[in-house]
């Protein structure tokens, strides 16, 4: 018997819950179709799944036509939706689009970039485009964020072999490089400043002619 709480679920509810029971009742009884809008902003079972983190829901919409790259009213897919780099990088690899824009110009990494640093360097990790600077990254140079990108992929491949989730170390590298970048920002306006001072002293020390 199923639940009545369970049989009210939507399947986007459903989704979001990890609902596994559920989801696959609405699609292989009631043909819903894994790419579903809804009625609101085109929020698909997808992005619900992508975005509570259930990779086995993920993985059985995917195996029912569910689509990596569909886009909410936003222009928002799932990989939007990403809050760690678990769900980012599974998304990743069953074929999401790390360098698409929405309806705002922003990429993936963009919007994650505030909330979940470490979820936005991954996916930066993984462009085939030229990255400008953050606005958390500002000042940092490009040493800085070659060496950042490079221990991320170190970091999740690490993980992933011995089975653990890597969103604490990522965190930690994402903040440390980001001070990093804000301390270094610190000297080079601190020399640009003593430069000026010492180009006034010069035109103050100047002999008038």
């Amino acid at each position: 018997m199923v639940r009545a709480d369970t049989a009210s679920k939507n399947i986007w509810i459903a989704a979001g819950d990890g609902d596994l029971q559920r989801v696959r009742e609405l699609v292989e009884e009631q043909g819903i179709s894994p790419n579903a809008p809804d009625d609101v902003i085109g929020y698909t079972p997808m992005h619900a799944a992508a975005s509570y983190g259930h990779l086995n829901i993920l993985e059985y919409l995917i195996g029912k036509g569910g689509d990596v790259n569909i886009t909410d009213e936003e222009g928002d897919t799932p990989l939007y939706t990403a809050e760690t780099v678990t769900v980012a990088q599974f998304l990743v690899e069953h074929g999401a689009e790390v360098d698409i824009k929405n309806s705002e110009d922003q990429s993936p990494a963009d919007a994650t970039e505030e909330d979940y640093p470490e979820v936005a360097a991954y996916i930066r990790s993984k462009s085939s485009l030229p990255q400008p600077q953050s606005s958390e990254q500002e000042g940092v140079s490009g040493e800085m964020t070659d060496a950042l990108i490079a221990e991320t992929e170190e970091i999740i491949a690490r993980c992933e072999r011995e089975g653990r989730d890597p969103h604490d170390e990522l965190t930690q590298v994402v903040g440390r490089t980001v001070l990093g970048g804000m301390a270094w920002a610190a000297l080079q306006d601190q020399a640009q400043s003593q430069n000026q001072d010492r180009g006034e002293q010069r035109d103050i020390d100047m002999p008038e002619r």
